[in-house]
């Protein structure tokens, strides 16, 4: 009686055995399909920009976005994104392009980031001169529940204006060094 089980059981057992060591299949790779899929989203983006309707701009963002402007404090979540961007949009003058020049995906298919050049045009508020800005950004993206990307932070900044080399005359002479020295210390 005891060998009319056995078999059976080390037959079942040998099966469990053996489903247990499959290793579990890797997961395809989507990278290049995300990074064309942030893309098409940047594509899109730069059209809402061109609308300059800025609940339109916003949903490109997470809830909980990051946005770091330059000389600003962190911008939090798309309601602050919003209320930042309004002013912007409202410049009669206001345009802004954007292309990456890479963008990345994790192989987990979960985060990516663009970085990529910009161009901007605004009316100056102190000066109200129209002036263009070109510089450079990276926007760290995030697949979401519905397969879709949304920009989770977000940061540019401008590139610098070539300076003009001093001329040999213009250095300061040490009495100016002193002037400067002593109006520090009487400011203290």
């Amino acid at each position: 009686m005891h060998n009319r089980y056995s078999w059976p059981t080390a037959f079942a057992l040998a099966v469990i055995l053996a489903g247990c060591s499959q290793a579990p299949q890797p997961a395809a790779d989507t990278r290049e399909a995300d990074a064309k899929a942030i893309r098409d989203v940047e594509t899109a983006w730069n059209q809402a920009y061109a609308s300059k309707n800025v609940d339109q701009i916003a949903a490109f963002y997470t809830g909980d976005a990051s946005v770091f402007v330059p000389e600003s404090p962190q911008i939090n979540g798309t309601e602050a994104i919003k209320a930042n961007f309004v002013p912007m949009v409202k410049d009669k003058n206001f345009t802004l392009t954007f292309a990456a020049d890479k963008v990345e995906v994790a192989k987990s298919g979960d985060i990516g980031y663009s970085q990529g050049a910009y161009t901007a045009t605004m009316t100056d508020r102190k000066t109200k001169k129209v002036l263009t800005e070109k510089g450079k950004y990276v926007t760290v993206y995030k697949k979401q529940a519905d397969g879709k990307w949304k920009a989770v932070s977000d940061i540019w900044n401008e590139d610098a204006t070539p300076r003009a080399k001093a001329s040999p005359k213009a250095k300061a002479s040490p009495k100016s060094v002193q002037k400067v020295s002593h109006h520090k210390r009487a400011k203290r």
